[in-house]
């Protein structure tokens, strides 16, 4: 167990609070506001409007950290059985195939990150559509007003990866205006429900053997977390799940989707961070911790209800595999039958899990004094 946990920060509120000072749990708890603010932004920007130009060839979301993450959710709502490709690129350069046919969404929550400002000026180069989400009045803004293009405003009162559904869901809009996904107005109101109830359930005030994403923090603090996703829906939100842990929390983790991380990954449950042994009861919350083996690898599986049978064959496998090695194994569940609200239910619980994390570690969730030392570095 790491030097620095101590459980009692999270025995109640005012504790949890007082760990917070930057507000991080609060972002958290206005995910479904988000959504409900951004629908109505996207629907006074004019996205509706992308549909008469036709279906794009592709999509391509131009977007670093969490705004690229809004790529990935999208890719993920709309599946496999997208018409048309769903591409996220993270850096300053656009593929070479894309061009006039192709709708470029760069999306950047300050308005401003190079990275994304460069892609989306070589996209207006290149004659592709463009649609951008971000600040207001910022040179992502001036860009997109320069070249014609359709610009969502998007206000974040947090750092940008605590307003991923503000940037996010614009984009499910436009993709719902080229009709490459069905998401009706009342999936998306029950994916803002569902984000409310995830929000009571996680509460600060409520005590941790009840609150579940106090109870993962707990269990996998002082353990390098393996996160995997067992679907395309499940794979984003495990990713994301790992970047939370690197900024919220701090905090090491592997990502891995499945089946190719039962094909490689499953091999460091051999290795040196295995346990062995046998593990402590995962349901027993009372149990004395300073009796737990000695800590190494917890495996964190986020399942979807749309498994391939192989996937979930593999991935139950590869579980059981861990737990004979004395690797920890836990589940974290999606919920809803719309693949917008299960990665949003998968991303919510962990949200939670990675700030409760950093708080029972005394870590101040919201600063990331490492990435602000970098930029300041390289500009």
């Amino acid at each position: 167990m790491s030097a620095a946990l101590d459980p009692a920060r999270l025995d109640d509120a005012e504790a949890v609070e007082a760990a917070d000072p930057g507000g991080m749990l609060r972002q958290v708890a206005a995910s479904a506001a988000q959504v409900r603010e951004a629908q109505r932004a996207a629907a006074e920007a004019g996205v509706a409007a992308l549909a008469e130009d036709g279906r794009p060839r592709a999509v391509v979301v131009a977007g670093a950290g969490a705004s690229g993450l809004a790529g990935d959710v999208l890719a993920a709502v709309c599946g496999a059985g997208c018409p048309v490709p769903v591409f996220t690129v993270r850096g300053p350069r656009l593929p070479g195939w894309v061009g006039a046919a192709d709708l470029v969404i760069a999306v950047s929550c300050s308005g401003g990150t190079a990275e994304t400002l460069e892609a989306a000026a070589e996209a207006a180069r290149r004659g592709c559509r463009l649609m951008s989400v971000g600040a207001p009045e910022s040179p992502l803004a001036d860009l997109s007003e320069r070249s014609r293009g359709v610009f969502v405003p998007v206000r974040a009162a947090g750092p940008p990866r605590s307003a991923l559904w503000a940037l996010t869901i614009p984009l499910v809009i436009a993709a719902r205006a080229l009709r490459l996904v069905d998401v009706p107005d009342a999936v998306l109101e029950s994916t803002a429900a569902l984000l409310e109830d995830v929000a009571h359930r996680c509460r600060p005030s409520s005590e941790p053997f009840v609150n579940p994403a106090k109870r993962i923090a707990l269990d996998i603090a002082g353990d390098v977390p393996v996160v995997w996703g067992t679907s395309a829906v499940a794979a984003a939100a495990a990713y994301r799940t790992a970047c939370q842990l690197n900024e919220n929390a701090k905090y090491p983790a592997v990502y891995g989707e499945m089946p190719e991380a039962g094909h490689s990954q499953a091999a460091v449950f051999d290795g040196l961070f295995a346990r062995g042994g046998s593990p402590a009861d995962p349901d027993d919350f009372f149990r004395d911790r300073a009796e737990d083996p000695e800590h190494g690898l917890h495996l964190l599986v986020l399942r979807d209800v749309d498994e391939h049978p192989r996937v979930r064959a593999r991935a139950e496998a590869a579980a059981d595999l861990a737990r004979d090695r004395g690797v920890a194994v836990t589940e974290l569940r999606a919920e809803g039958e719309h693949p917008l609200e299960r990665i949003a239910s998968l991303i919510a619980s962990a949200d939670y899990v990675t700030v409760y994390l950093a708080i029972a570690l005394g870590v101040d969730p919201t600063p990331v004094p490492a990435i602000d030392e970098l930029e300041a570095r390289i500009t």
